[in-house]
Protein backbone atom coordinates (compact mmCIF):
# COMPACT_ATOMS: atom_id res chain seq x y z
CA UNK A 1 0.00 0.00 0.00
CA UNK A 2 1.41 3.15 -0.88
CA UNK A 3 0.35 6.47 0.53
CA UNK A 4 1.21 10.41 1.06
CA UNK A 5 4.56 11.14 -0.78
CA UNK A 6 5.06 7.59 -1.70
CA UNK A 7 2.10 7.71 -4.40
CA UNK A 8 3.51 6.89 -7.32
CA UNK A 9 3.51 9.30 -10.24
CA UNK A 10 2.48 12.43 -7.67
CA UNK A 11 3.11 15.45 -8.83
CA UNK A 12 6.75 16.82 -7.55
CA UNK A 13 5.70 20.11 -5.53
CA UNK A 14 2.78 18.28 -3.99
CA UNK A 15 5.33 15.09 -2.98
CA UNK A 16 7.18 18.28 -1.44
CA UNK A 17 4.46 19.44 0.44
CA UNK A 18 3.08 16.01 1.82
CA UNK A 19 7.18 15.41 2.71
CA UNK A 20 7.42 18.36 4.25
CA UNK A 21 4.03 17.57 6.28
CA UNK A 22 4.86 14.31 7.01
CA UNK A 23 8.12 15.75 8.88
CA UNK A 24 6.18 18.53 10.84
CA UNK A 25 4.28 15.98 12.19
CA UNK A 26 7.36 14.07 13.00
CA UNK A 27 8.72 16.88 14.76
CA UNK A 28 5.32 16.81 17.23
CA UNK A 29 5.37 13.49 17.58
CA UNK A 30 8.31 11.53 16.94
CA UNK A 31 11.03 13.97 17.59
CA UNK A 32 13.02 11.11 19.29
CA UNK A 33 13.59 9.39 16.38
CA UNK A 34 16.41 11.56 14.36
CA UNK A 35 16.97 9.21 11.53
CA UNK A 36 13.49 9.63 10.50
CA UNK A 37 13.19 12.98 10.41
CA UNK A 38 16.60 13.15 8.67
CA UNK A 39 15.37 10.76 6.13
CA UNK A 40 12.29 12.74 5.21
CA UNK A 41 13.98 16.43 4.75
CA UNK A 42 16.43 14.40 2.84
CA UNK A 43 13.72 12.90 0.69
CA UNK A 44 12.49 16.58 0.13
CA UNK A 45 15.95 17.05 -2.06
CA UNK A 46 16.22 13.38 -3.11
CA UNK A 47 13.19 11.57 -4.48
CA UNK A 48 15.70 8.70 -4.18
CA UNK A 49 15.90 8.63 -0.39
CA UNK A 50 11.93 8.04 -0.47
CA UNK A 51 12.50 4.60 0.51
CA UNK A 52 14.70 5.07 3.54
CA UNK A 53 12.06 7.28 4.66
CA UNK A 54 9.11 4.90 4.81
CA UNK A 55 11.57 1.98 5.83
CA UNK A 56 12.08 4.44 8.78
CA UNK A 57 8.46 4.96 9.24
CA UNK A 58 7.67 1.60 9.30
CA UNK A 59 10.04 0.51 11.69
CA UNK A 60 8.82 3.09 14.35
CA UNK A 61 7.06 1.44 17.80
CA UNK A 62 3.56 0.96 17.01
CA UNK A 63 2.40 3.97 19.24
CA UNK A 64 4.52 6.46 17.70
CA UNK A 65 3.56 4.99 14.32
CA UNK A 66 0.14 5.37 14.65
CA UNK A 67 -0.33 8.25 15.85
CA UNK A 68 2.13 9.52 13.07
CA UNK A 69 0.05 8.25 10.51
CA UNK A 70 -3.62 9.06 12.41
CA UNK A 71 -2.45 12.43 12.46
CA UNK A 72 -1.61 12.62 8.55
CA UNK A 73 -4.39 11.02 7.69
CA UNK A 74 -6.01 13.68 10.02
CA UNK A 75 -4.75 16.39 7.94
CA UNK A 76 -5.81 14.84 4.13
CA UNK A 77 -9.56 14.75 5.75
CA UNK A 78 -9.31 18.54 6.56
CA UNK A 79 -8.97 19.36 3.26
Amino acid sequence: MTFGPWVPGVDPSERLARLRAMRAIGLTLARRFPDLLDALERAEREPAALPVALELLERLPALNKRRMLGTYCDLGRAR
